[in-house]
């Protein structure tokens, strides 16, 4: 249940910060996105204010129970995609929101569940990093015509297709990488107390599959057509999931349950 609980949690937040990004950019998506909910006529400016306020607050209400901890993560991370939608989405620091937020998914989970952050989990925190901002430059590329249209002073626009698309396939290598040797291997799962059981299974199979998610994805994303790399860009983000959860899988078997903090 608690599980559950701090997942519909980062639900919310995760629908709290679209619907500010769709107030924020509801001009540029009239041109570039007609079809788009408030654009199309489907949803009005205040009911999408409203949402991002309900939305926030049954998040930070979900958080609740599992301490003060808990709370002040989920709303570091809420404000950071604020942070994103109202100032930096169309400038060359659009990527920073995302790379300091994605390291807080985990911290989030962890420490809801279990009221602390084991030090096992902040090796993580490096590649985490790395993702988020690679992450953010694939949905650059994605936006891209319609970013150089609208004027928008991305990182993509600014460093061009082939640039941009360079960087973030090297972020994404070296997040791979990181995961890969950061992530308790074999010797450590059969340290354990136990056999490994199915949370073992899932690290040594899963990463493998994040990353070749991830490198199907960055190929994708160096397509001409905006919905070819669009669909890349899912990959991406499909892969990352996996190699965060398999790599939580490993901490979980290896990890003594010390925590810090």
């Amino acid at each position: 249940m608690t599980a559950a609980r701090l997942g519909l949690s980062m639900l919310c937040m995760q629908l709290s910060i679209g619907a500010v990004n769709d107030v924020a950019d509801v001009e540029l998506d009239q041109v570039a996105k007609p079809g788009k909910p408030i654009p199309a006529g489907l949803l009005s400016m205040r009911v999408a204010r409203g949402w991002a306020v309900v939305t926030a607050g049954l998040a930070l209400a979900l958080a609740a129970p599992s301490g003060i901890g808990a709370i002040a993560v989920a709303t570091a991370a809420m404000g950071l995609g604020y942070l994103y939608d109202l100032r930096l989405s169309r400038t060359a620091l659009s990527w920073l929101p995302l790379s300091l937020a994605l390291p807080l998914v985990p911290i989030f989970g962890w420490l809801g569940v279990a009221g602390g952050v084991p030090a096992t989990l902040l090796a993580i925190v490096p590649a985490a990093v790395l993702a988020g901002a690679a992450l953010i430059l694939g949905n650059g590329l994605v936006d891209l015509e319609r970013d150089k249209l609208a004027g928008k002073g991305t990182l993509p626009v600014r460093l061009g297709r082939n640039s941009a698309w360079a960087t973030h396939a090297v972020l994404f290598g070296a997040a791979v990488a990181v995961a890969f040797v950061s992530a308790p291997g074999p010797a450590a799962l059969d340290a354990t107390d136990g056999p490994p059981g199915i949370l073992g299974i899932i690290r040594m199979l899963g990463l493998p599959l994040g990353a070749l998610l991830v490198a199907a994805g960055t190929a994708l994303v160096a397509a001409a057509g905006p919905g070819t790399r669009e669909r890349g860009w899912e990959l991406e983000g499909v892969g990352t999931l996996v190699l965060g959860v398999c790599w939580l899988a490993g901490a979980a078997v290896a990890s003594g349950g010390g925590a810090v903090g």
